[in-house]
Formats: structure tokens, sequence, C-alpha cells
């Protein structure tokens, strides 16, 4: 077990059998390490904020006060970017320590699988800062995103006439408008779909092939969106969606 598996058991451990206490030797024993490790991780947790404290005496231990300890948070790969987007939001203002330290708490309760999966969502996400506020994340193409699925869209053009595609999400792109960058399987390239031109989102059973994005090349290209909406895909001037 590494050591943030066992910093999560830890806690949970001690949450199962509060008011009661562990002693460390207990613990150690019980995770297969020292006495010392189970008391530096204690005091890791400690400094972290975790309300973890020692009863001294014959029969004392650790102990973790459960009125002040909130048990496992259920968030998504999608809620935990979000938060990290608005940590972003916040940066030059008196609240950036309080958010930034609000993140690590809330990613540190979450299960080491869904830590890997908010970090690759987080990682092909891309924001423009533009001073326009952002519409919302369509709930659909969040999950797709998250969990590699295809999607089915039926999508409008600038023109409103409308087309069916089939595509592999690849990341969102932000500004004064809201792009979903996704592999079209009809135009056999990368193209930015802004979300309230989507008419319908259908997540498929299918999974979509893992494919490289260049969020540096995203970002150039975002900048060209905002600045000539008549742009309506990522294969520059002249090639429409």
């Amino acid at each position: 077990m590494n050591r943030t598996d066992r910093l999560y058991a830890l806690v949970e451990e001690l949450r199962a059998v509060a008011p009661r206490p562990r002693s460390a030797r207990w613990l150690a024993q019980r995770f297969e390490v020292s006495t010392r490790t189970i008391e530096r991780d204690l005091r890791s947790l400690q400094e972290s904020g975790v309300p973890v404290y020692a009863e001294t005496g014959r029969t004392g231990g650790y102990v973790l006060d459960r009125s002040r300890s909130l048990p496992p948070l259920s968030i998504t790969a999608a809620e935990a970017t979000a938060l990290a987007a608005g940590l972003h939001a916040l940066a030059g203002t008196p609240f950036t320590e309080a958010a930034r330290s609000a993140l690590h708490k809330v990613l540190a309760v979450m299960p080491p699988q869904e830590q890997e999966r908010a970090a690759d969502f987080a990682a092909r996400v891309q924001l423009i800062d533009s001073g326009t506020p952002a519409v919302s994340v369509p709930r659909v193409l969040q999950d797709a995103l998250a969990d590699g699925r295809v999607v089915r869209l039926r999508y409008a053009d600038r023109h409103g006439a409308a087309t069916d595609r089939l595509v592999e999400p690849l990341g969102f792109l932000g500004g004064e408008h809201w792009y979903l960058i996704a592999w079209c399987r009809l135009r056999g390239a990368t193209r930015g779909f802004r979300f309230d031109r989507i008419r319908q989102a259908q997540v498929l059973p299918e999974q979509a092939p893992r494919r490289q994005v260049d969020l540096a090349a995203l970002d150039v290209l975002g900048r060209e969106l905002t600045g000539l909406d008549s742009l309506d895909g990522l294969g520059g001037p002249g090639k429409r969606m």
C-alpha cells in the first residue's frame, strides 16, 4: 500500500471506531509498517487539518473527531475540474490561498482512481481569458469526455442548418464562446462545436480511441475563434463545420 492510500485508510479506520482510540502500535500492525511511520502519517494528517488528536493514558491512542470530519466525498472528475477552474478565476484575489487549500483537501479525500480521472480530465480543459462569463458545460458532454465515449451530435452551423455527427471528445475550449473539441468522423479531423449550436447530444457505448491533444495549438485556434466568430471549425479559415 502506498502512502496516499495508507493516509486515506488511516482516516477511515479511525472514523470507523470513533470515539474509541487506536494506538500507534495497533495501527502499525494493521498496516504492516513501523510505529514511527504511523506517527509520521498521523502528524501529516493533523497538519493538513484532519481532526485527529491523541488521548494519553494506559488505554489511550489516536482519536478522530467525527463531529468535525466529513465521510468520503463522492465527487466526479468534472466537479473536481470545476473547482480547479474556480480557483483559476480567483487568482490575484484575497481568496486565492484559501481556495487552493480547499481544493487540496477535496482532492486528498478522493479515492486514488478518481484522483487520476480528475487529473486526466483537467489536463484536457483549456481556458481562454476573455473576461466574458462562460456558459455551463452540458453534463452529457462532461460524462462523455471523462469516460472516453463516442458522442452522437445534432449540430447546427451559423446558418441554422443541422447535421448529424459522430465525434470523439478531446477537450473543452472556453472563451467568448465554449466549444467541445472533438475528432469529427464526418470530416476526419479535429473540430470545435459551439455549445449553443449543439441541438442534441447522446453518449454512445462505444469507447473512443485515445488521441493526443495539443493544447497550445488549441489555445491559438481558440483565440482565432474568439476573434473571428464566422469560423465554425478548427480547420482554419475557409474550413467550415
